[in-house]
């Protein structure tokens, strides 16, 4: 028997909420715990856009209008990204996917590994208090996708497009709920718990 699929630090996991909930910052931290690569798509158009390069000038287009890359790029960068070797052992997905179209490109991902998700975790916060956050990230960072009114959208494309995904893991028996509202030592420590539980 393959000594990866019973290693219990080998994890294949998503982190899924709404834009500003704490989800890179907490991604990176429980793949570092768990020795697993984060694999955030926002990192990947960021790199791209401040390259400059065709598909970052493409993808800052959406994202200046709140609006999400196409589906087709997207799924080739993260089959791509989940076929790399340091992915074999595990990851935590961030950002992806964010639509019902995307979770069955995944299925078909993991299925040609031969593998399947084990969580879904899900931060829960509360909508004001995220656009608060955002628009101070957006003044500190000087980033031009974080002013009130393209994160009001963003907040909306979230509710109309990713939420219903979480209804489908919800069903798999997949998704672990944690308040996002607490410190970030504290959401750290209840998504451990919620794997381990």
């Amino acid at each position: 028997m393959n000594t990866s699929t019973t290693d219990t630090s080998a994890r294949r996991l998503l982190i899924v909420g709404p834009p500003g909930a704490g989800k890179g910052t907490q991604a990176v931290r429980i793949a570092e715990q768990l020795s697993i690569p984060a694999i955030s798509t926002g990192d990947i158009f960021r790199a791209n856009v401040s390259g400059q390069t065709e598909l970052g000038v493409l993808a800052k287009s959406y994202m200046d209008s709140g609006e999400y890359v196409p589906d087709s790029v997207t799924n080739d960068m993260v089959r791509s990204r989940l076929a790399e070797d340091d992915a074999q052992g595990g990851f935590l997905l961030d950002g992806y996917p964010r639509t019902l179209d995307q979770v069955e490109a995944l299925d078909s991902m993991l299925s040609e590994l031969e593998t399947s998700l084990d969580a879904v975790l899900l931060l829960v916060v509360e909508t004001e208090e995220v656009v608060g956050r955002l628009v101070e990230r957006g003044k500190e960072q000087g980033r031009s996708d974080d002013t009130e009114e393209t994160i009001r959208k963003r907040l909306d494309v979230y509710a109309e497009q990713t939420a219903p995904l979480i209804d489908v893991y919800e069903k798999r028996g997949l998704v672990r709920r944690v308040d996002g509202m607490a410190s970030i030592d504290e959401v750290t420590a209840a998504l451990r718990e919620a794997l381990a539980g």
